[in-house]
């Protein structure tokens, strides 16, 4: 029986990244093929690459370099249409200002608690600030990954949410955008939920826990 459901924040229950990042690209003048090549690499090395190397992503994600040091050396790999740099200085914050907030998401959250089940906020974060004023009413745990110096889709920031819970992997879902996430915790037994829009999700999620979510 399914007793508790971990969620992630960004794309899940904000709106998709893709989105806001095209608003912060058009605003801040960045080569838009460009960027998408360096993230490409960037990120698909730190969610899919093999082998030990690690980049400034896993980094920035486990808290190991600060989201100033971040900016500038993200900042030097990228170019605006002038053909300079961006400043470096708040660019995170430029990035993620287009986050907006996904009602029906939180609305399901709440649903979940009422009907019982333990909810876990599990997310990667770049250094940025979290909207947390009234989570209470939808988390019973937090797990930020640069607060916790562990990241997804590494096995232990599932484990510790699951302790975090007090529930086993069999007794959860896990809902994520990215596929390398979800795969890593299918691996500890936990039933992977992934992301695309939020009426399915939620969809999905009334089924495999049998409980009315809306």
């Amino acid at each position: 029986m399914l007793k508790g459901v971990l969620i992630d924040w960004g794309g899940v229950l904000t709106t998709n990244l893709s989105e806001a990042i095209t608003d912060w690209i058009v605003a801040d003048r960045i080569d838009a093929d460009h960027y998408h090549g360096v993230m490409r690499e960037l990120v698909q090395h730190a969610y899919e690459g093999p082998g030990p190397a690690e980049n400034v992503v896993h980094a920035l994600e486990r808290g190991e370099i600060s989201g100033p040091d971040f900016e500038r050396s993200l900042a030097a790999m990228l170019i605006t249409t002038d053909g300079v740099p961006p400043a470096a200085e708040g660019l995170l914050e430029r990035m993620f200002a287009g986050f907006l907030r996904i009602e029906p998401m939180y609305d399901m959250l709440r649903a979940a608690r009422a009907a019982g089940l333990r909810t876990c906020l599990v997310s990667n974060s770049w250094a940025n600030e979290y909207p947390r004023d009234g989570w209470e009413e939808f988390f019973d745990e937090v797990v930020i990954s640069g607060e916790v110096g562990m990241r997804k889709p590494e096995p232990r920031i599932f484990e510790h949410a699951l302790g975090r819970v007090r529930l086993t992997g069999e007794e959860c879902v896990f809902v994520d955008d990215i596929e390398a996430n979800i795969v890593a915790a299918r691996a500890l037994g936990i039933v992977g939920v992934h992301h695309r829009e939020a009426e399915e999700t939620i969809a999905e999620l009334e089924t495999i826990l049998g409980v009315p979510l809306r």
